[in-house]
């Protein structure tokens, strides 16, 4: 049990969706479960459906086999392209599974004004969500700068949150700035990166959410604060996961066994999955396996791999071996006004990326590392060969402005071709990787001519041919299909990038998305153009 970090051996009594208590009772049905182990079921503190290329639906049918029945969900992305009427088709799918889907209300909608998304949130489009459609606080508060300066109206917003809790977002924030960021109302961060952050955070009081996502992995680098300092105010959360990651490596079950790989007791990393996320949210019916809460019960053969053989949601067997019970998950589509939201007046020719290299040669350039989601701004002479420099632009693809951000990456890889997504946090324009010799401004505009015309997704290009992709027509973000369809394309993905295009680099196209975020440290692209977000201002390319 959570409190006491103990196994007790007693019957479980459920009735009506709930544990009615311990002990033996006079029953319609038993389940024998005799030797195995029995836990609540699993809690994610903070994610992103969006990032799982999964409608509602399918990613239920995915994490559900392996233990996971209620996450916190941040809609920023949907936000960004549909507005609320986005967050609202969300809400009434995921009403309809077995499953629980707490939806924040999301902060920043843009993440910064360097943004440009279709959609744009105040504080009344927040008061709009929590009290109308009952989001369950606010979602990560991206614009750091702003809420240490004390913007009124980002101030504005995070009053508007009440008693509900305010999640942060706050790489690198400490001292002062961190006094400020806590002082305001934030309550939480899953963005630090290495221990000596974390500790700080967690001794200001702080709730720290430990990620381990796809192309941020900052389990291993953090996990010495439980190991020093035990569990309180500490959750694992996916944050941002692939399909092929949630289909080969699990959902917060993987965090869970990776957390006891690195020395933490298997109690204590069960609670970081169950009760403490579950206690974070105010989600008072889930967590334990107590009298009063939420028949979720996990069924564990072996705890060591934490897959669970059973699975039950609200006193109802859903998952068993591996697989949801058929039947258990209802198919529930999204609406049809959520695909086609590439809107360009028209596809940009390739002379609308070819940009000349400044005088000199002497460029800013995002750095870019595998596992990580912080960059380097860099300097290098992009004329160079040696410097394996690729051409980045960003082309903004909702109010037909036919605005193109350009720039130079490094840490790609990319000898030849282009790689271009509509998965691009937050605003979600059209991003694009190119060659740097006279051949990427040509593959640059054909990736981003397939993107519109299906209706958003992820392309390798060389040649002028489209070497793979992933189709995501729901907002640019989702597809309609399965997991294992889904995955497998990713994989053919990643390989074309690889084989075709000489990218070195892991999950490239998660790193690729991530480059448009204005509030993570230190180089940036927009539609807008280059952003230094240490200075949180726009600056030229060229190298002074």
């Amino acid at each position: 049990m959570p409190g006491t970090r103990e196994w007790v051996t007693t019957d479980l009594a459920v009735a009506d969706r709930t544990i009615a208590g311990w002990g033996p009772r006079e029953a319609h049905e038993t389940v024998d479960v005799s030797g195995a182990a029995l836990t609540a079921a699993f809690v994610d503190v903070h994610m992103h459906l969006e990032s799982t290329k999964l409608w509602v639906d399918e990613f239920v049918r995915a994490v559900l086999p392996h233990g996971t029945t209620a996450v916190a969900a941040d809609p920023h992305e949907i936000a960004n392209v549909f507005g609320i009427p986005g967050i609202v088709a969300l809400a009434e799918a995921s009403a309809r599974l077995p499953f629980t889907f707490g939806i924040s209300a999301p902060s920043c909608v843009p993440a910064s004004h360097f943004e440009s998304p279709a959609a744009e949130f105040s504080s009344a489009e927040l008061t709009e969500l929590l009290e109308k459609h009952g989001a369950i606080g606010i979602a990560e508060f991206m614009d750091f700068p702003g809420v240490v300066k004390g913007d009124p109206e980002v101030l504005a917003k995070i009053a508007t949150a009440g008693n509900k809790r305010v999640d942060g977002h706050a790489p690198g924030v400490a001292g002062r700035q961190l006094d400020a960021y806590l002082a305001a109302g934030v309550e939480s961060d899953h963005e630090c990166t290495d221990l000596k952050e974390a500790e700080e955070k967690r001794r200001k009081g702080m709730w720290i959410f430990i990620r381990e996502g796809s192309a941020s992995r900052n389990l291993a680098a953090l996990i010495g604060t439980v190991l020093r300092h035990g569990t309180d105010r500490i959750a694992l959360c996916t944050d941002d996961r692939e399909p092929d990651t949630l289909l080969h490596s699990g959902h917060v079950n993987d965090c869970a066994r990776l957390a006891v790989a690195a020395g933490v007791s298997t109690e204590d990393a069960l609670v970081m999955v169950t009760s403490n996320p579950a206690d974070y949210h105010r989600f008072d019916h889930l967590g334990w396996l107590a009298p009063g809460y939420q028949a979720d019960v996990l069924c564990f053969d072996e705890l060591s791999g934490f897959e669970p053989a059973r699975v039950w949601q609200a006193g109802k067997l859903v998952a068993a071996n591996g697989a949801v019970v058929p039947g258990a998950v209802p198919k529930v589509g999204a609406p049809d006004w959520m695909r086609a939201s590439v809107h360009l007046e028209t596809p940009p020719g390739p002379s609308a990326f070819d940009r000349p290299p400044p005088a000199g040669g002497r460029a800013r350039v995002i750095g870019i590392e595998s596992r990580s989601l912080t960059t380097r701004d860099l300097v290098l002479d992009v004329t160079d060969p040696s410097a394996q420099v690729a051409r980045i632009a960003v082309v903004e693809r909702h109010r037909r402005t036919g605005r193109i951000g350009l720039g130079y990456v490094h840490g790609f890889g990319l000898a030849r071709g282009a790689i271009a997504s509509t998965v691009a946090h937050d605003a979600h324009n059209c991003m694009v990787v190119g060659a740097i010799d006279e051949s990427g401004p040509a593959e640059m505009s054909v990736a981003i001519a397939r993107l519109a015309e299906i209706g958003g997704g992820q392309v390798a290009v060389r040649d002028g041919r489209v070497l793979a992709e992933v189709g995501l027509p729901i907002g640019g973000l989702m597809s309609d299909r399965s997991i294992e369809e889904v995955a497998r394309e990713v994989g053919l993905l990643a390989e074309a990038a690889s084989s075709g295009l000489g990218v070195t680099i892991d999950s490239p196209f998660m790193q690729l998305s991530f480059l448009g975020l204005s509030v993570l440290p230190e180089l940036r692209i927009t539609d807008k153009g280059l952003v230094d977000v240490m200075k949180f201002a726009l600056v030229d390319v060229a190298a002074t």
